[in-house]
C-alpha cells in the first residue's frame, strides 16, 4: 500500500516469543526491531499452551481472583525495568490520557481507550480481544502512545487524538512518529453491517454481506494523518485463535489479551 508523499505502509509480521519469568511463562509476541532499534518494549500477551482459558489477562471474569493475579503479576514482573504499568477500563471510545513520570506500581484510569508518555519506567496497556491495539512511538522524541481501535474508535479518530497528544507534547511532527497495528481480527473474520463500514470510511457496495479491515482503515487513516512508518501484523485473533482471545469467535466467552509499551 503506498501512501502520499512517497511514504509506503509495509506489511510486518510479528514474531513470537515465548519468554519465561519467574516460575511461570508468559507467552508474548514482540513487534520486531522496536527493542533493537529504539529500546522501546512493545507486544502482546497470547493464549500460551497452558490448556484451559490459558494466560487470560481479563480483569472483568468469573475466573477465581487469585488466578487472574497471580497471571497479571507474571506479566508485570516480565519486563523489570517497567516498574509502572498503566491500564484504562475501556469504553470503545477516543479518549487519550497524557502521564508524567509515575512511581513503581499499577495505575487503573476509568473511561479511558488511550495512553500517552515520555517517561521511561512506564508501561502502557490495553486489553484486546479482536480490537486492534495502535502502537505509536516518536523514537528521536522520546514518547509513545497506545491505543485500543475497535470500530468505534476507529469511527470517532482515536488515532488522531493519539497522534495529536503525541506530537504536542513532544513538540514533534507527524512524519516523525511510527505506527503499528498489533494483533486484530482480519477483514475475512469481521463481517458488519453497512453503519460500521461507513463509520470507518470504508465504501459500502452491494448488498453485504460486508468484511471490515480495521487494520487497513487505520493505516489509510495514518498515512492520510502523515505518519512517517506503518506496519500491520498478519496475526488474526479469530483464525489464529489457538495462540489468542478472539470475543467474536468465541460468542463473547473469550479472554483477553494485554498489548503494551514502554521505554526502558
Amino acid at each position: 500500500m503506498t501512501a502520499g508523499a512517497g511514504r509506503v505502509v509495509l506489511p510486518v509480521t510479528e514474531e513470537p516469543v515465548a519468554q519465561r519469568v519467574g516460575d511461570g511463562e508468559v507467552p508474548r509476541y514482540e513487534i520486531p526491531g522496536w527493542r533493537e532499534r529504539w529500546g522501546i518494549v512493545a507486544g502482546i500477551t497470547g493464549r500460551g499452551e497452558a490448556g484451559g482459558r490459558g494466560f487470560d489477562l481479563g480483569l472483568w471474569t468469573d475466573a477465581p481472583v487469585g488466578e487472574v493475579m497471580t497471571r497479571w503479576r507474571l506479566f508485570r514482573r516480565s519486563e523489570p525495568d517497567l516498574g509502572a504499568t498503566v491500564l484504562g477500563t475501556q469504553v470503545h471510545g477516543a479518549h487519550v490520557v497524557w502521564y508524567e513520570r509515575l512511581p513503581g506500581g499499577w495505575l487503573q484510569v476509568d473511561g479511558v481507550d488511550g495512553h500517552g508518555t515520555s517517561a521511561a519506567g512506564v508501561r502502557l496497556c490495553v486489553t484486546v480481544a479482536d480490537c486492534v491495539p495502535v502502537y505509536l512511538a516518536a523514537p528521536g522524541h522520546g514518547g509513545i502512545a497506545l491505543l485500543h481501535a475497535g470500530w468505534r474508535g476507529t469511527a470517532t479518530g482515536i488515532l488522531e487524538r493519539g497522534l495529536g497528544l503525541l506530537t504536542r507534547q513532544l513538540r514533534c511532527e507527524a512524519w516523525d512518529v511510527v505506527m503499528h497495528c498489533g494483533v486484530g481480527i482480519c477483514g475475512a473474520c469481521y463481517e458488519v453491517g453497512a453503519e460500521v463500514m461507513s463509520g470507518c470510511g470504508a465504501p459500502v457496495e452491494g448488498p453485504g454481506p460486508y468484511h471490515l479491515d480495521l487494520r487497513e482503515r487505520l493505516a489509510v487513516q495514518g498515512a492520510a494523518l502523515g505518519i512517517g512508518e506503518i506496519s500491520t501484523s498478519t496475526w488474526c485473533s479469530a483464525h489464529d485463535r489457538a495462540g489468542f482471545y478472539s470475543h467474536r469467535a468465541s460468542g463473547g466467552a473469550d479472554g483477553r489479551m494485554v498489548a503494551y509499551v514502554g521505554m526502558t
